[in-house]
């Protein structure tokens, strides 16, 4: 048993005051587990687009001062009544999503969006007691997706905590609590493509990258990407997209080109930009008969999804997915052995690392376009 449990653990944190000014690293004090709660020690975590987007409050209701972050390793310190899934030593990815096995939608083999842990972006504290496990000095600071791993302690529900092989490196399948897993997973669990079939991909940030190594993976034949910028062509061929549009180069709309490349259209394809323009197109490609288009991205609450109904009649299928249709305690574990086995490469995710004393850097590399993940080291 650890040495801290039961008690207050005093830890650095990175805490944003305000939105969109620089986190602040922070002494904070980090509450016990309550019951189906467990506290981990994070010893790798990473920044994604989600929470720079919140952390610069765009279009949301502000909820500061907040600890964010949701992409990340690390091991479990202490635990909370009623778990028993789970131990201090275990090595365990947090998940922003969750599953609690009680619900309608956890004992659905269609289906991965948990009633009880679904994300919840405006919550901000515990299930339990409705309260935060953080502080300073009295103050309460806000949760985010109910993850929290820029800190180097934090409390996580149970149900939101994947326990994974301990000899999986954590600075490397850290990144599988987020995009990663959500692109893989739309191509490979929602998607389907048969080997040798064709698949467009649009969209070449990190989520896209990982739907063409879905792609690859699978055996796709020819895996197009679409992007507005060019820049990133060169990138994603090392993610076995064989082929490159750019909408701009054309004078006619993208989903004509691709199916003049196809003969027809692609059999797949996976949106992961949340431009309602590209999901359109990305639904239009897809050939007649048996085309499946998947939609990962987010879009606009305003925005309208328009199409001819002639595309729906000619037997297109349009799907949607939310983290890849993966289970977080029931499906991650495998994800992480297929990375394991040398099936999955996380490496070349990896275009940067800074130590947590840095962590703003991380922020400068995503608003730049510098790079796809950056690795914050805790223990630096």
């Amino acid at each position: 048993m650890s040495s801290t449990t039961g008690q207050v653990i005093r830890c650095k944190a990175a805490v944003a005051w305000e939105a969109g000014k620089p986190l602040v690293i922070e002494e904070v004090e980090v509450a016990p587990p309550q019951a189906m709660e467990v506290r981990l020690k994070i010893l790798f975590t990473s920044l994604c687009h989600t929470d720079v987007y919140f952390w610069e409050a765009k279009g949301q209701t502000p909820m500061f001062p907040r600890i964010f972050g949701h992409e990340a390793g690390g091991i479990v310190e202490s635990v909370g009544e009623g778990v028993t899934e789970l131990k201090p030593g275990d090595h365990v990815l947090p998940v922003f999503t969750g599953e609690c096995k009680e619900c309608r939608h956890c004992k659905s083999e269609e289906s991965n969006m948990c009633d009880l842990l679904r994300i919840n972006t405006d919550r901000g504290v515990m299930l339990n007691d409705g309260k935060s496990r953080f502080s300073i000095r009295g103050q309460p600071i806000y949760h985010f997706v109910g993850t929290s791993t820029f800190s180097e302690y934090t409390v996580v529900h149970v149900g939101c905590v994947a326990k994974i092989n301990p000899a999986a490196p954590l600075d490397k399948v850290c990144l599988l609590s987020c995009g990663i897993s959500t692109g893989l997973g739309a191509t490979l669990n929602v998607a389907k493509p048969k080997k040798g079939s064709s698949v467009a991909i649009f969209g070449l940030g990190a989520v896209g990258l990982a739907a063409a190594e879905g792609a690859r993976i699978a055996g796709a034949s020819r895996i197009i990407g679409v992007d507005l910028n060019s820049g990133r062509f060169n990138e994603a061929k090392k993610f076995g997209v064989t082929e490159f549009v750019n909408p701009k180069d054309y004078n006619k709309p993208v989903q004509e080109v691709i199916a003049e490349m196809t003969n027809g259209g692609v059999d797949r394809s996976v949106e992961c930009t949340g431009s309602i323009n590209a999901m359109i197109s990305a639904f239009e490609c897809v050939h007649d008969g048996w085309g499946v288009a998947v939609l990962v991205g987010v879009p606009s609450k305003d925005d309208s999804f328009k199409t001819h109904p002639i595309n729906v009649l000619s037997e297109k299928t349009l799907r949607g997915t939310f983290f890849g249709n993966y289970k977080p305690r029931s499906d991650l574990p495998s994800v992480v052995e297929k990375y394991m086995n040398k099936e999955l490469e996380l490496e070349k995710f990896i275009t940067h690392e800074v130590p947590f004393s840095e962590i703003n850097k991380a922020f400068e590399y995503m608003l730049s376009g510098a790079g796809l993940r950056c690795i914050i080291r805790m223990d630096a």
